[in-house]
């Protein structure tokens, strides 16, 4: 049978209500993805895809879907840029002329980077929890991407409490003592009875999307995002780790005390000034150690017709 004598359904009269849809298409499609970094390398990974198109023609019965995942599937064989994510967009809308007027895409995936210890030198991988999404609606190209970076957050009430109990713990040892040496205070410190009590501390995530300036440039700059959050909280867990990198990571901890919060307006103080970003909204959460729950800042750049400060995004 040939295909010009094979049945197409969707080109059939509509015997269903009329109306138009928003958005039609497919999810969890599984794709390499390749993503050309600011460094001019390209970080690999395995995709879950999303591809829709709007459905304007009330009379349709549907889209051409097949015609979506020939594109994505072509696509994988590149690097996926701002550039090429904006022509895909509008491939998708040309492919689908008459039925469609907007589209989408996002891609969820795994970013891997490899980043340097504090202090001895190594490196080691790590991975960020990234998406990448374009929408094209009335002629606009919006392009977004977000990752979710994990950091160390110690609690500024606990540091209080505990350096109190250390202070009662002095005093006691010394009752009596006016008169101490400088020797006698530092063999103190060093011992159980000079840290006997510390501040709690928790792994903390920062969810971070941004919607980016510039639609056309060739580079999706996960790492620099990365590198943005990392350098406002400053006590991002690491990789590779010797005695003194995890010395130096106790030093920023105790140098950043953090409620979610104080996180929260740090990230918020970083992203305003960056000029590669529109917008941004972010969610930090520090998973307690002292509470079975956790705790949760949400801001957005607040401008209008942008992201909204609601409590998470689709």
């Amino acid at each position: 049978m040939t295909k010009a004598h094979m049945p197409d359904v969707a080109n059939m009269p509509l015997s269903n209500p009329l109306g138009t849809l928003d958005w039609v298409g497919m999810a969890q499609i599984e794709l390499p993805v390749s993503v050309a970094t600011a460094t001019g390398d390209a970080v690999r990974s395995l995709a879950r895809v999303q591809a829709y198109v709007n459905l304007a023609d009330p009379a349709s019965k549907g889209i051409h879907m097949s015609r979506l995942y020939l594109m994505l599937d072509k696509a994988s064989s590149e690097a996926l840029t701002p550039s090429s994510l904006t022509a895909m967009l509008s491939e998708f809308v040309q492919s689908h002329h008459g039925l469609s007027t907007a589209a989408f895409v996002e891609y969820r995936f795994d970013y891997y980077e490899r980043r340097g210890s504090l202090l001895s030198g190594n490196s080691g991988w790590k991975n960020y929890p990234a998406i990448i999404r374009g929408t094209l609606r009335d002629g606009q190209i919006v392009l977004e991407m977000q990752v979710e970076v994990p950091y160390s957050s110690t609690c500024p009430c606990s540091a209080a409490l505990a350096r109190q109990l250390i202070q009662d713990q002095f005093s006691e040892d010394f009752t009596g003592r006016e008169n101490l040496t400088q020797a006698e205070v530092y063999a103190w410190l060093g011992t159980s009875e000079g840290v006997c009590a510390t501040p709690h501390s928790q792994r903390s995530t920062a969810k971070v999307r941004v919607t980016l300036t510039n639609t056309l440039s060739n580079v999706f700059d996960l790492s620099g995002l990365v590198s943005v959050i990392e350098g406002s909280l400053k006590t991002a867990v690491q990789a590779a780790v010797k005695r003194e990198d995890e010395q130096e990571f106790a030093r920023l901890n105790g140098a950043n005390l953090m409620f979610c919060e104080d996180a929260a307006r740090r990230l918020q103080s970083s992203l305003d000034v960056e000029r590669d970003y529109a917008d941004f909204w972010l969610r930090v959460d520090h998973m307690e150690s002292l509470h079975p729950h956790d705790a949760v800042s949400i801001v957005c750049k607040g401008i209008d017709a942008g992201y909204q400060p609601v409590p998470s995004l689709s």
